[in-house]
């Protein structure tokens, strides 16, 4: 089974622009989503939306032309929907609303999947958000199964439908499971057969093997693949073309190199500092123990790095062991 549309995740901390940019340039993406914007009791300005999402510069589209959207985090009913008309009029096609965020931080703030324990809520920030919006902008919703308890899935799922959302993706683990495998996909077929708007599976989905079991577990014909997408940048493309010849680490290691380029230009523009270039760097690098058999030795390599022009030889060094 091919899925019918892959959706790039919108990784709180890891999938910034930049990666965004190299992860769709390789294909098999239908859409992408920024990282959260954090909502709280303010109408925020236009630059915060352009930091998270320079796309809405570009036709709120990638470089290579995959369709970008905004991504809102809060609880606030009427300041979410004011803040998600910004993002529409700065060119946001859609919206996404994040009730799955499991970070401590966000949930002691009361957002992301900490929500999933006032159904109510839930419901009136989505239907609050949907009536401000204008009638062609699409609200989806991204969540997870609840936020210790699974057995409220369907419940929310049925909310976020009756509130106006058009689509549900749905991260197979509560809260407290964090990103411990298991994912609980049986648990999306449950969701799929009581809803009548689309319902995207996510959720340990690394190989072609795990598509396959997800999709007859769940029965979800579209994907959003979220680490394993920064494991293996390729992956959406492996799913897609039974052909395609998957990535070697000469190819991993380019795209890491062209990586530290753009966070470079970044840098050069004043729009991040050192750190943020050599923490993203290495947060890359710690996915892909998961993706290439020689990613725990270059990763081990650069943990304890601090300057950037170490980080810069080493993984260089490595880039010439391939040529």
């Amino acid at each position: 089974m091919i899925p019918s549309r892959i959706h790039l995740a919108p990784m709180e901390g890891l999938m910034d622009a930049p990666l965004r940019t190299l992860v769709t340039a390789v294909g098999g993406y239908d859409l992408c989503t920024s990282e959260f914007v954090r909502v709280t009791p303010q109408r925020l300005p236009d630059r915060v939306f352009h930091r998270f999402g320079p796309e809405l510069s570009h036709a709120s589209a990638t470089p290579s032309g995959t369709p970008f959207r905004i991504q809102l985090l809060g609880s606030d009913p009427e300041f979410m929907a004011l803040n998600a008309l910004t993002a529409v009029r700065l060119g946001s096609p859609s919206i996404d609303l994040n009730f799955g965020c499991p970070a401590k931080t966000v949930n002691k703030s009361q957002g992301g999947s900490i929500l999933l324990k006032q159904t109510a809520l839930i419901h009136r920030i989505t239907r609050t958000v949907r009536d401000a919006l204008p009638a062609h902008i699409a609200l989806t919703v991204k969540m997870r199964l609840g936020y210790d308890d699974p057995s409220v899935c369907v419940d929310n799922a049925l909310a976020f439908e009756d509130a106006g959302a058009s689509e549900l993706v749905v991260h197979a683990r509560t809260k407290t499971d964090a990103y411990r495998p298991p994912a609980h996909w049986h648990y999306l077929r449950d969701i799929r057969e009581a809803l009548a708007i689309p319902v995207v599976a996510n959720g340990e989905v690394w190989t072609r093997e795990d598509w396959q079991r997800c999709y007859e577990s769940s029965g979800c014909e579209q994907l959003m693949i979220g680490r394993g997408a920064v494991a293996r940048p390729d992956l959406a493309m492996q799913l897609k073309d039974p052909d395609f010849t998957p990535w070697s680490w000469t190819d991993y290691l380019d795209a890491l190199m062209r990586y530290w380029e753009l966070l470079s230009d970044m840098l050069a523009r004043h729009e991040c500092n050192d750190a943020y270039r050599i923490i993203r760097i290495k947060q890359w690098l710690n996915q892909s123990q998961r993706g290439f058999d020689q990613g725990p030795s270059l990763f081990n390599a650069v943990k304890r790095l601090r300057a950037a022009d170490e980080v810069y030889a080493t993984i260089s060094a490595a880039q010439r062991l391939t040529r």
